[in-house]
């Protein structure tokens, strides 16, 4: 057969789409630890403090969806080969969602059995499993679960080549993400680009996260002898790899804690990543040089780590990742320069070797993998790969559109801050955009008539726009969140006050209390906002949470009260009255909650709240499966 290119549907028990929150990410992403001045490498400890966004914006919260599942048919596009069949979601990120060999009908990646939302991601929801493409800032990129524009291209040899991309918002980078399968090839190859279209330099991020299957005779093996490791206890520190005092840690499913491995890969040797079996099958990932990082993730065997992968996946469905990045570790960003494109080419494919030596001493099984690997795909053939990827754009006449992403990249274009491309076409604005189109066109940004902003953007050229128009509330408020993106908190303050002056309206508020100076003032503005934004869930429990932060347990009981019967019984809400009446005492009430139930559907990874309060009125009884969410063991 030849290589095929199609639609389809995945059938799938799955949650509704998470939909898009009318509160702007005015966060950024915080330092984790580490010390820096130990890197062992000069251009390490320079990218471990670069880059680290002090704001989200333009992005706003995915945190609408439920844990209610149904059937749904999610649309897919499948390439084929005679060798292998990739699925893949281009409404979820473009992310690859099934690897198949077809000779064996073996699934080479974690397949999610559903498709649920976790909050996990920057902007909240994330899907675990397949391959994730992640770009952007530490955490898992803002459009991981937002459509991607998908493309048919054509190889020089007629070959179809899927092209998924995008205008990403935060680092205004467009990213693309080309896969194709030549005849009889036994690796799915994809190409990634990262173009930045300003003059001045950008700070990019950069792993494809892969979800393998785990289980306790899985070995992940890698070229590196070291890696940085990462606990979610102590500081990112190099140590040994596999050897450790509790074993080869190159066995994933044998350990407690969840985990970060940074493979410290020797300059010089081929980049790859695999997870094997006890016969020495599975996937494995190599690219050419450009991706220099590999990673392993583990989530540990302790009833935290498996409510985490049922909490994701559903029962008996555990998992690791295995990962391939731009630097060393995920807390690194690079400074991609103005007008520069970096990419590569990554295969995603069957190893097989010989299981004695997988499952031999470290050095057999890094030999054998490495032979191995050379047999299934050359080294020269991925960099020839490359050059061929730099040839779609010859080759292709005007290409198919196959799936509609966001209208941002449309906007810039009519504004002029994004060349038009023919063989990315980002097709027209839409409603989302249109306020913004207006103000380009008529230097004018419409007020709404019902209260509620648009959309958050982010870029020199708006805030140039407003800074000579800004009159009204509404435009105002936007000056605010793009001095605020830009690092002028002063100016960010000064045009909110206006804002609030102009016309009371609980968006500059809540922008006021991002840059309160107490706990006191951040829950009074958010208390204030609350009150002309009552029905508007988000909104009230991040006041609920300054609340309790200002420790006004009983205020925000007040809150509580005021609520509708569905907010009052929202998990998020709930977590937070239990905590209120913690706070003031009232154990009888926390203990109602508690045994009636709490589930918290965006509860966030590594967050602890639910432990704690059992631990708090049940002290003497071990924490309930249902309530153990511990990354660092129970």
């Amino acid at each position: 057969m030849s290589t095929g290119l199609r639609h389809d549907v995945l059938r799938i028990e799955g949650a509704d789409d998470p939909r898009t929150g009318l509160l702007p990410l005015l966060h950024g992403v915080p330092r984790p630890g580490f010390d820096a001045a130990a890197a062992p490498y000069p251009d390490m400890a320079r990218s471990l403090e670069y880059g680290r966004p002090t704001t989200l914006l333009p992005y706003a919260n995915q945190d609408s969806y439920t844990r209610k599942r149904t059937v749904r048919e999610v649309p897919s596009l499948v390439l084929e080969n005679e060798r292998l069949t990739a699925t893949f979601l281009p409404g979820y990120g473009g992310r690859l969602w099934s690897l198949v060999h077809r000779p064996t009908g073996r699934e080479l990646l974690h397949r999610n059995p559903i498709l649920q939302p976790a909050n996990l991601a920057l902007r909240d929801a994330w899907l675990a499993g397949g391959v994730e493409w992640n770009l952007g800032a530490t955490g898992h990129w803002p459009l991981t679960c937002a459509p991607l524009h998908a493309v048919r291209l054509t190889a020089a040899d007629g070959t179809p080549v899927l092209r998924m991309y995008e205008f990403e918002r935060l680092r205004r980078v467009v990213v693309t993400v080309d896969a194709w399968l030549p005849p009889e090839s036994e690796v799915l190859l994809v190409h990634v680009s990262l173009h930045n279209p300003a003059t001045e330099e950008t700070p990019v991020y950069w792993w494809s996260n892969i979800a393998v299957p785990q289980s306790p005779d899985v070995r992940v093996v890698a070229p590196a002898e070291r890696a940085f490791h990462f606990d979610y206890e102590a500081q990112l520190k190099l140590i040994g790899f596999p050897g450790s005092a509790g074993g080869d840690q190159s066995y994933p499913a044998r350990f407690t804690k969840a985990a970060d491995f940074f493979m410290d890969i020797p300059a010089g040797e081929r980049r790859w990543i695999t997870a094997l079996d006890a016969r020495g099958t599975g996937l494995v990932q190599t690219s050419t040089d450009r991706l220099i990082g590999r990673k392993l993730f583990q989530w540990g065997n302790s009833t935290g780590g498996q409510r985490w992968q049922e909490w994701l996946s559903g029962p008996d469905a555990e998992y690791i990742e295995i990962q391939a990045g731009l630097a060393r570790t995920q807390l690194e960003h690079l400074a991609l320069p103005g007008g520069e494109t970096w990419e590569w080419v990554e295969a995603y494919g069957l190893l097989e070797a010989d299981p004695a030596a997988v499952h031999g001493t470290w050095d057999e099984a890094r030999d054998e993998v490495a032979g191995a690997l050379e047999r299934l795909v050359p080294r020269k053939d991925l960099d020839a790969a490359l050059v061929e990827a730099r040839g779609f754009a010859a080759e292709s006449a005007t290409p198919e559109v196959l799936h509609r992403g966001s209208g941002w990249g449309a906007l810039e274009i009519a504004a002029g801050e994004l060349p038009a491309d023919g063989l990315h076409p980002f097709g027209s604005c839409d409603s989302e955009q249109q306020p913004w189109l207006d103000l380009f066109l008529t230097k004018r940004l419409p007020v709404p008539a019902d209260d509620v902003p648009a959309a958050a953007v982010r870029g020199a050229k708006w805030r140039s726009l407003l800074e000579t128009s800004a009159d009204d509330w509404h435009s105002l408020y936007h000056l605010g969140l793009l001095r605020l993106a830009d690092g002028d908190c002063d100016g960010a303050r000064e045009a909110w006050d206006r804002s609030v002056t102009e016309h009371p309206n609980a968006w500059a508020l809540r922008g006021l209390a991002h840059l309160a100076a107490s706990p006191a003032e951040r829950a009074d503005l958010l208390l204030a906002a609350h009150r002309l934004q009552p029905g508007l869930r988000e909104l009230t429990v991040e006041t609920l949470q300054a609340l309790l932060a200002a420790e006004r347990a009983g205020e925000a009981l007040e809150v509580v009260a005021g609520l509708g019967a569905d907010d009052r019984d929202h998990g998020r809400v709930r977590l937070h009255t239990a905590q209120a009446a913690l706070a003031v005492g009232d154990l009888e009430r926390v203990r109602t909650l508690v045994d009636e139930g709490i589930s918290v559907d965006n509860l966030q990874e590594g967050e602890a709240s639910l432990d704690t309060l059992w631990l708090a009125v049940y002290p003497d009884r071990p924490v309930p499966r249902e309530y153990d969410f511990r990354m660092t063991g129970s």
